[in-house]
């Protein structure tokens, strides 16, 4: 045998650093001990592989976060539930939250390890979220580059219909619309100023795109009623809504809601008997008949 083919058959396969890999961190993480020598390796031998990318990747994205708390007079932050409530001097209650601190220059090797793979692969939808997530992770209550991540990807989408795929499968046009809505929602669960504009922003982008999508007509107005506390322009989102889908049940309850706050029983009845008509919870269903039995025997307004 030759040294040239001792050489080659000594040289680590793609499919050995990937279970080299995979044993790895299944026992030490994502970032545990050896693996950055073992990508480096493997990256050394196969600079373009789109695994070794992605492995890169989840490395420094879980190496940057360092976990710590923080502390807030809201019940709330960044969607979280208090995982420790005290009282401070004066006592008032002092609410403490799971938080995460990044080391600035390797969160860029990640998304730099990120930005390749999807250079590579850029109809892998996965990816390109994921690269969404970490941004919005990284800004907390600041998320402008995420929005922008997700203003750019909705605009590919639309532009030149990439044949999408998600852990190798197919993504069709609806499961597009349901990935971005989940990131609307993650956007308006964050709960700042900033991320409340940017679930406005994607919301009304899609409804260029999407003009009978309820989903982003309740998603305006969730926003009208939540941030702006205009319930007219919230009811004016909700019942064109319930035009395409009369069985939007986040569109009855805001508009009973809304119905309330204003003082209407007409307009509570209207939803409240839509409710009875259309929820599938039976308490919910059971809870509005009360209340309509109820207002029916009293005069409406």
């Amino acid at each position: 045998m030759t040294l040239c083919c001792v050489l080659a058959s000594a040289q680590t396969t793609k499919q050995e650093f990937v279970d080299k890999y995979n044993l790895l961190t299944g026992k030490l993480g994502l970032d545990g001990v050896g693996v950055e020598t073992l990508l480096t390796k493997w990256e050394a031998a196969f600079p373009e592989d789109q695994d070794m990318l992605e492995a890169f990747f989840l490395y420094y994205y879980t190496k940057c976060q360092t976990q710590g708390t923080t502390s807030s007079y809201s019940k709330r932050y960044l969607g979280q539930e208090p995982i420790l409530e005290l009282k401070d001097s004066l006592g008032k209650a002092v609410y403490y939250f799971y938080d995460y601190e990044y080391d600035d220059e390797m969160f860029g090797q990640a998304l730099s390890y990120l930005e390749r793979a999807n250079r590579a692969q850029p109809a892998k939808l996965e990816n390109r979220l994921a690269q969404v997530t970490a941004l919005m992770n990284y800004e907390k209550e600041s998320p402008d580059l995420a929005l922008a991540a997700m203003t750019d990807l909705i605009a590919e989408n639309y532009a030149s219909k990439p044949e999408w795929t998600y852990a190798g499968e197919p993504v069709d046009g609806e499961e597009f619309i349901s990935y971005v809505q989940d990131y609307c929602l993650s956007f308006y669960r964050i709960g700042s100023d900033a991320s409340y504009e940017a679930f406005r922003k994607i919301s009304e982008e899609m409804l260029r795109h999407e003009p009978s999508s309820h989903l982003f007509l309740d998603n305006m107005g969730t926003y009208s009623l939540v941030f702006r506390k205009d319930n007219k322009a919230a009811l004016k989102y909700y019942d064109k809504a319930l035009k395409i889908k009369p069985d939007d049940m986040v569109a009855i309850q805001n508009c009973v809601i809304i119905s309330r706050r204003q003082g209407s029983t007409k307009l509570e009845k209207k939803y409240l008997a839509m409710m009875v008509e259309y929820a599938e919870e039976e308490t919910a269903r059971q809870s509005a008949k009360v209340r309509l039995d109820y207002l029916n025997g009293s005069k409406g307004r």
